[in-house]
């Protein structure tokens, strides 16, 4: 089949219906909205149509190396006007987690960027330094873009120590409109992996469905009134799939038609952009 801006699993008339259902569309955000510093000049109508439409929507992103304030400052500086609760990160999710299921946890050894850590010591934690002598409640491994050989070995050590693992997100990488490869989350935790035969006790973020269930509760929506949006079949896709939500794979970051099509479970829907969304979305109204 020739792609022609979008593909989906239903009939004509079946996503019709079904995108004539949601209320609220979860906007992954690099890869999605934009890409690295550049925002899609498509990016600011879509909104706008979704607001016309009475659709609300939230940014979630697997990048925890930005702070929410940050997150927001980045956002205005490319002319988008969001709020404190349109953003969940999975730093934020990790906190939720960390404080959930280690009520007693204080101190921890955190692999991360200072933007990150801010975040963590505003929710009360302490973030240790690389030091033998303070042993972490909790080690913490995120996606950390000032990593230093030193901190990652030192987390390395905690994690053989038995300390408990919680990784913020499984990317490998991190999308770039730059000529380079930004080594994510996934991929350090597998260096420290081989170097100490140990995995994370846990892997936040998308494909995990704790970040869409958290966005269903907070605007009463349920999962097949939620479009889940984003670039990526292993993460956005499948945290669409274990919650139940409507997935939308768009083109315009890391996945490509062929690897979409190779995947075990295919997105709901695949678009050339947002930007075809919008319209569909828009169509199904009419």
């Amino acid at each position: 089949m020739t792609f022609n801006k979008f593909r989906s699993i239903y009939d004509a008339e079946e996503l019709k219906a079904r995108l004539a259902n949601i209320r609220h569309v979860a906007l992954d955000m690099d890869g999605t909205i934009y890409m690295g510093m550049s925002l899609f000049d498509y990016t600011i109508p879509f909104l706008q149509s979704l607001r016309e439409m009475g659709i609300t929507y939230s940014f979630l992103t697997n990048n925890p190396s930005t702070s929410i304030p940050d997150y927001l400052k980045k956002l205005a500086g490319m002319g988008i006007e969001a709020t404190e609760e349109e953003m969940y990160t999975t730093a934020l999710a990790t906190i939720d987690y960390i404080k959930t299921n280690f009520p007693e946890a204080r101190r921890l050894f955190l692999l991360g960027t200072p933007s990150m850590i801010s975040e963590f010591e505003k929710a009360g934690f302490e973030s240790l330094p690389d030091s033998a002598e303070e042993r972490p409640d909790v080690l913490v491994v995120a996606f950390d873009k000032t990593l230093e050989y030193s901190r990652l070995c030192r987390a390395a050590y905690w994690a053989q120590q038995g300390v408990p693992y919680v990784a913020t997100n499984p990317d490998r990488v991190c999308p770039t409109d730059q000529p380079t490869v930004l080594v994510d989350c996934g991929s350090i935790c597998k260096c420290i992996e081989h170097a100490t035969g140990r995995q994370p006790d846990i892997v936040l973020g998308k494909p995990d469905p704790n970040m869409l269930t958290g966005v269903q509760a907070r605007y009463g929506v349920k999962p097949e009134e939620v479009a889940m949006v984003g670039d990526r079949i292993y993460t956005d896709i499948e945290m669409a799939h274990n919650a139940g939500a409507f997935g939308v794979l768009v083109l315009s970051g890391e996945t490509t038609l062929q690897i979409a099509d190779e995947a075990p479970r295919q997105p709901d829907l695949i678009a050339d952009s947002i930007k075809v969304l919008g319209e569909l979305l828009r169509e199904s109204r009419e």
